[in-house]
């Protein structure tokens, strides 16, 4: 498996076990705060009725206690009586005893004239109010409330009247109230830093001055609660913030309290509970993802080295299984040839045996015919040790153990190369660790290994390069390492794995037969040993070769 392979498979397993473990997370933590949220914003919403719904309580309150107690003097009092300014002032502070609500107090006849008036503002007694509203609405009624207005005051205030009869005449009691009083009742209604709350009349216009959403006498910046009947409230978004409004109808049944209340400060409970949730819902989709990362790369890891593990196993069978085909080839082969080599050898004695006859020595070319029964002799000889070796791999005999000096090893065979490598005009440096140990091993086995790893080197350079060798001891690993690297072309990616493989070649064909790389290995093997390979196409080949010493 490629690693692209495994890369898509960790996705996978990823993928779905998040989407496995988040999807329910996600469901609940939704589920949960849309709950919750429901919940609180119905809360919140009965919580600021029940608020606005107390302040009108106490401006009803306010104004039922005031007409109450005007209509008493009214109604327990006669117009002679309060047309006396000295009693009329005798009045009016037993009324300041028990609230200071009220500024003046004033008596009009049935024709509008001020006959008696208490306060600070003695120039309104000359006024008749005849052609007022309220007056009219006053007599009517029997009591009257007004809009606050600035008047001759020139402040904002608003009065209360309540009619009285004396006989068949109708008078009224008139008394002009601090608005500063409702303001302060109105405030109770704000909560918090950006909370809001004022009085609207039928004609949408403030009673009282706003911290936020207008002024005094203006129309307000909020929905338009005038009509208001009973309590109302509703959640309104206004300049993109979204606000809870309440309204009530105050009972004087012209003026409307209204209340606002940013859900910044009102749903702050909500808000934390929110930022709780998605606190911990983003810890636990953390915690998930960590444990998923760590958990599915571990067991990728695991799953790698399985399967490099697996393949390593298969490449030893399939090596061991070419290597013995190749065994079995390299026997049959050797066994063909030795025989025609015991018939030579066996031939070239009987001939140097009739070289010793009289006659034959006399001859002019004894002396060639004996040097080439000789070479016959050497290269049958020769040839015996090379299948002799073919025997041996075949047999998968056991080398034969001496003591062998690795550097002298290498120095022969570089020896025995070193016609070729000048020819080719290639260098051979050696670099040999003084006092080397000897390691327990096969020297000629030694020696084809080395033989065949330079040869390959010098073939793969072709010419004008250079062959490094170099030896050294590892005493950690208790072994000696001989290295050979050389600057040829190198080896191409996709053929660094087959090199080993026997009969497997990069030769042009009748150039190689792809059996030295593999004999080598195989030796190295038996040898106890390590044999590796590094290249890199166009950066040259390193062989590493790893001997124990016992």
């Amino acid at each position: 498996m490629e690693e692209k392979d495994y890369k898509r498979l960790w996705r996978r397993i990823v993928l779905t076990i998040l989407g496995f473990s988040l999807i329910p997370l996600f469901a609940m933590a939704i589920t949960i705060y849309y709950q919750f949220s429901v919940a609180y914003t119905a809360k919140t919403i009965e919580s600021l009725k029940a608020l606005i719904e107390n302040r009108r309580n106490a401006l009803d309150l306010f104004f039922d206690e005031r007409i109450a107690q005007l209509a008493t003097i009214a109604h327990t009092h006669t117009l002679k009586q309060l047309s006396d300014e000295a009693y009329l002032n005798n009045v009016f502070r037993a009324m300041q005893t028990r609230s200071r609500s009220y500024i003046d107090l004033g008596v009009i006849d049935p024709e509008g004239a001020h006959v008696a008036y208490v306060g600070p503002h003695r120039e309104l007694k000359r006024v008749n109010y005849r052609e007022e509203k309220w007056f009219e609405s006053t007599l009517s009624r029997g009591d009257y409330i007004s809009d606050v207005f600035l008047g001759f005051r020139k402040l904002p205030h608003f009065i209360i009247a309540v009619s009285g009869r004396d006989g068949e005449r109708t008078w009224i009691l008139r008394a002009t109230i601090n608005a500063e009083i409702i303001d302060n009742i109105v405030r109770a209604a704000q909560i918090g830093r950006k909370g809001d709350a004022f009085i609207i009349n039928k004609a949408n216009i403030c009673q009282t001055a706003p911290r936020f959403c207008g002024e005094l006498f203006g129309r307000p910046k909020a929905p338009d609660f005038s009509g208001t009947r009973g309590t109302q409230v509703e959640q309104v978004t206004t300049g993109g913030e979204r606000s809870f409004f309440a309204a009530t109808e105050i009972r004087n049944g012209q003026w409307v309290l209204v209340a606002k209340e940013g859900p910044g400060e009102l749903l702050t409970p909500l808000r934390e509970a929110r930022f709780t949730t998605l606190a911990l819902f983003l810890s636990g989709i953390f915690i998930i993802v960590l444990g998923t990362l760590l958990t599915t790369r571990s067991m990728m890891n695991h799953l790698v080295r399985i399967d490099r593990q697996r393949a390593a196993n298969e490449h030893m069978i399939v090596q061991s299984s070419k290597m013995a085909a190749l065994g079995k080839m390299a026997a049959g082969v050797a066994h063909e040839i030795n025989n025609p080599l015991a018939v030579i050898k066996e031939n070239a004695g009987w001939m140097k045996d009739l070289l010793t006859g009289e006659g034959i020595r006399q001859g002019e070319n004894i002396g060639q015919f004996e040097d080439a029964l000789r070479k016959i002799e050497s290269h049958v000889d020769r040839a015996k040790k090379v299948t002799h070796r073919l025997l041996g791999f075949a047999r998968s005999m056991e080398p034969t153990r001496e003591q062998v000096d690795v550097s002298k090893a290498l120095s022969d065979t570089i020896e025995l190369l070193g016609n070729e490598s000048r020819h080719r005009n290639i260098d051979i440096e050696f670099d040999a660790q003084p006092d080397l140990p000897t390691i327990g091993s096969d020297f000629s086995q030694l020696q084809q290994v080395f033989l065949n790893i330079i040869d390959n080197a010098i073939d793969a350079i072709g010419k004008d390069g250079k062959i490094r060798i170099k030896t050294s001891f590892l005493p950690k690993n208790n072994d000696v390492l001989i290295e050979i690297a050389d600057n040829g072309p190198g080896i191409a990616k996709e053929h660094l794995g087959k090199i080993f493989d026997p009969f497997f070649t990069t030769k042009e064909v009748g150039k190689g037969t792809g059996l030295g790389l593999s004999i080598a290995y195989s030796i190295v093997q038996k040898l106890g040993g390590r044999l590796t390979v590094a290249s890199e196409a166009g950066k040259g080949t390193s062989f590493a070769i790893h001997l124990p010493v016992a």
